[in-house]
């Protein structure tokens, strides 16, 4: 008896998994539904070229979004090259004015609409969205369409126009990532959390001694760390003789390196106790290093996904009596450099671990802890 032929989902669904490592692999499935055949061939080049995993992450984010968007307002998938007119629909259906839409239900983008984004997970926002998200989309709309081989209507005169006019009408507040910056007395607080022997305790202490000592890595570096990358050091000595555990992890490419460089920042004592107690009792040795762990105790073969970090650490913050809403693993990253500050850390030290490229980005949490404690503002 024959096999049934593979329908075109299928088919795309298994192209999808041969570039698993760097997709939102949770959502394959719904994927392959979205996605066309040129949408996946373009994916899969862009891996071929060596694209950075988070670029490629966000390339295929914006893509899905927009694929789910254009079916649900023009009801076919997005045309390549997209006419301007298209372009201009889509700022106009994402940044408007509050105010006019209470008087004018038809201002912005229209409920039906929003609502099968919804549905499918892609919007949660109420109202317009942020310009920055705007204009990240518009730039990977316009990135993947130079991919394809065509030009785009992205630097025309009316779309500046509209993108300038509609960000007038959607004043927003620029928020951080994570309001609180988890220095070392909220970290504290969270470990708390991670007292016993569980599995899913020894992972989570893991994850957030690694993720902070580290430098405050992001989380899909947590998420993609692999046992590969620790290197195992020569122990270091303290003044009073102590001998601490010393691990290099090689960061290989990130959001700020090139594939060709290969960052490495190390760990000492305590949090590299506490990742060696997590591989011990998960008895992992090759692959990647957290993984999720099942109902009875089971310990997947999978990496956990950026979300899942973020969800952790929410997590272990409501657990710890904190405001979740409040934290997230981007907390951590702000919190390294805030406690560098506090401990009078020079900022050149603090960012050879953070790794951060940006001075003008690193020192913005550095200086606000050393500001907010040093004399101009103690002036009375």
């Amino acid at each position: 008896m024959s096999r049934p032929e593979k329908t075109a989902v299928q088919l795309r669904a298994e192209e999808l998994d041969t570039i698993a490592a760097v997709l939102p692999i949770e959502r394959r499935d719904e994927l392959a539904e979205l996605l066309t055949d040129q949408d996946v061939e373009t994916l899969r080049h862009l891996v071929n070229q060596g694209m950075g995993d988070n670029t490629l992450r966000a390339l295929t984010s914006d893509l899905a979004y927009l694929e789910a968007w254009s079916l649900a307002s023009t009801g076919s998938p997005l045309p390549w090259p997209a006419p301007e007119a298209l372009l201009l629909k889509f700022v106009a259906q994402h940044l408007w004015d509050p105010e006019k839409r209470m008087a004018d239900p038809d201002h912005g983008m229209p409920e039906r609409f929003s609502q099968s984004l919804r549905d499918q997970g892609f919007l949660r926002a109420t109202g317009p969205h942020a310009p920055d998200t705007v204009r990240r989309r518009l730039a990977s709309w316009s990135t993947l369409t130079k991919w394809r081989g065509h030009s785009g209507a992205f630097t025309s005169p009316a779309l500046k126009s509209a993108m300038r006019l509609a960000v007038r009408a959607t004043p927003q507040v620029r928020k951080r990532k994570s309001t609180m910056a988890v220095t070392a007395d909220v970290l504290s607080k969270l470990l708390e959390t991670c007292g016993s022997e569980s599995l899913r305790d020894l992972r989570d202490r893991a994850i957030l001694m690694v993720a902070f000592a580290s430098g405050g890595r992001r989380r899909s570096e947590v998420a993609g760390l692999r046992y590969q990358q620790l290197i195992v050091e020569p122990p270091i000595t303290t003044e009073d003789g102590t001998s601490l555990p010393s691990l290099a992890i090689h960061l290989g490419r990130t959001k700020t390196t090139s594939g060709e460089q290969d960052d490495v920042v190390y760990l000492t004592g305590l949090p590299v106790e506490a990742l060696n107690a997590w591989l011990a009792a998960a008895k992992i040795e090759s692959a990647s290093v957290f993984r999720s762990i099942g109902r009875w105790g089971t310990v997947s073969r999978r990496a956990l996904d950026p979300q899942s970090i973020n969800a952790i650490i929410k997590q272990r913050a409501m657990m710890a009596g904190l405001d979740p809403t409040e934290i997230s693993a981007h907390g951590l990253r702000s919190g390294y450099l805030t406690e560098a500050a506090n401990r009078g850390i020079p900022l050149p030290e603090a960012m050879e671990q953070s790794k951060h490229r940006s001075v003008q980005q690193a020192s913005s949490y550095y200086n606000n802890a050393t500001r907010r404690s040093g004399r101009a503002a103690r002036i009375l």
